[in-house]
């Protein structure tokens, strides 16, 4: 019995070491050599310190700003997920109801796309349609004090593409364009004393 258990309990060693130690060091370490960026989490930094990834959303609620899409999970990335509601759910024509609502007293004006009203399947979509950054640049402008045509270059430029031109749709990365109008217009910074 001894010569079938002791085949066994190698086997099993030589496995865990391989597979749950040189395998996923060698990954690891190759993720990091060739794609350094990604394999630590596409983090976005502001003078040195992180502001958040460019792949997890998180709540801007400022007029200054614009809002990402919104997140069943309050942008909790511990637990991601989304509501589960089908299309005849009360629950979720409520939240839609009152989604739209919440944005016309922004002042939003124009249909509203799908992607303002409605959660993600994740809860952390990083990025909006050009329709609804495009409907947020009047609140943004007058918040900021500048005429509404600076800020849709701003807008223009931080619109992504197609991935290879084909793939997906364009978007709106909702973090870098908030930077962006960050860099394009500073806040007021107050007198020196």
């Amino acid at each position: 019995m001894l010569a079938l258990i002791r085949p066994a309990v190698a086997g099993v060693g030589l496995f865990t070491l391989l597979l749950g130690l040189v395998y996923p060091l060698a990954v690891t370490g190759a993720a990091q050599a060739l794609f350094p960026a990604q394999a630590n989490g596409s983090l976005i930094r502001r003078d040195g310190q992180v502001v958040g990834s460019a792949l997890i959303g998180q709540a801007f609620v400022s007029p200054r700003y614009f809002h990402g899409r919104p997140s069943a999970v309050n942008y909790d990335a511990a637990g991601s997920g989304a509501s589960n509601q089908g299309p005849l759910s009360p629950d979720l024509a409520k939240a839609v109801t009152d989604r739209s609502l919440a944005l016309r007293a922004e002042g939003l004006v124009g249909r509203l796309p799908a992607d303002a009203v409605t959660a993600s399947a994740s809860g952390l979509d990083p990025h909006i349609s050009p329709a609804f950054a495009a409907l947020q640049v009047p609140r943004i402008a007058a918040a900021r004090g500048v005429a509404a045509p600076r800020v849709e270059t701003v807008l223009r430029a931080q619109t992504e593409g197609r991935a290879f031109g084909i793939l997906g749709q364009p978007r709106v990365n909702v973090l870098k364009a908030n930077l962006a109008l960050d860099a394009a217009f500073p806040p007021e910074q107050p007198a020196p004393r």
